[in-house]
């Protein structure tokens, strides 16, 4: 009698969780906002939203992407071209229809923060044009790290404070939630490059790759004194940069192969970029897509 009873117990406890909906399926994230700059919104990526056109937002971007995993329905994307850490509190100057700061999405109730910032700050754009000038009469030299110097390691170092005042805006205006730095996708190979494919000396190709390093390891730091989560995705991203094929490729170079803005990440690099942040969230470690 008392094995009878047993089996049926478990029998009906097997059926029960089998019928059961399971706890585990609801979405741990129900308010999402995604900050930042070009990296972050997918310039020419298909398909553009227009909210506004001119920030050049795509439905494929990475906070889309990690939206559409994590079952978010509540997400709100206010990344746009060209931001620095100056336009989270302040309004953009120079794109039509994005009166706003970036920081008026965030609310009480926002549960996850992704914020992606500061390459703008240290004059991205910039650098890559007057690089890829300076290059054309010195393909084997170092003509940019001569124009340089040091100083892009100090612009770096300069953004760290003004990295850290975002992070404390997120915090002070939605204090519960959870916040992801996300770094930047590697650009260059550590050395060699492609020119004239992408017009970069090759003596320059390290040192601008240490000064992205850089870069990403300060976005780190800043994450870490914030008690936020820091996702690096250049860390994934060897063999994936300007100079790869086009098929592997996740970043673009300056004649892109793909459908995205020059010198900035395809659809891929998104997905991937995606799916690295998803993967912090669940606590597991990607170390390749």
């Amino acid at each position: 009698m008392t094995r009878r009873v047993t089996v049926v117990s478990l029998l009906t406890a097997l059926i029960a969780a089998l019928l059961a909906p399971h706890a585990s399926a609801a979405p741990k994230y129900r308010n999402y906002v995604s900050l930042g700059d070009s990296f972050v919104s997918g310039p020419f990526i298909p398909l553009q939203r227009l909210d506004p056109l001119s920030c050049f937002k795509s439905t494929q971007n990475y906070p889309s992407v990690l939206a559409k995993k994590l079952g978010i329905a509540n997400f709100t994307d206010i990344s746009c071209g060209g931001a620095q850490t100056k336009d989270m509190a302040g309004v953009q100057s120079g794109i039509p229809g994005q009166s706003v700061p970036q920081f008026s999405a965030l609310k009480a109730d926002t549960d996850l923060v992704t914020v992606s910032i500061g390459g703008n700050d240290i004059g991205f754009s910039d650098i890559i044009l007057t690089c890829a000038g300076k290059s054309l009469t010195d393909p084997h030299g170092a003509p940019c790290k001569a124009t340089y110097g040091d100083s892009l390691g100090q612009r770096v170092d300069a953004t760290s404070a003004k990295v850290a005042a975002v992070l404390a805006g997120i915090k002070q205006r939605s204090p519960k939630a959870r916040i992801v730095v996300v770094g930047y996708l590697r650009i260059l190979p550590p050395s060699g490059g492609c020119w004239p494919i992408v017009p970069i000396s090759s003596g320059d190709v390290p040192y601008l790759d240490n000064v992205q390093q850089q870069l990403n390891g300060m976005l780190g730091a800043q994450a870490k004194a914030a008690g936020a989560t820091f996702v690096n995705p250049y860390d994934i991203s060897t063999g994936r940069d300007t100079c790869a094929a086009p098929w592997d490729k996740w970043v673009e170079g300056i004649i892109p192969t793909s459908l995205a803005f020059p010198v900035h990440p395809n659809a891929k690099g998104m997905a991937a970029v995606g799916k690295q942040v998803a993967a912090a969230l669940a606590g597991t470690e990607l170390t390749g897509v």
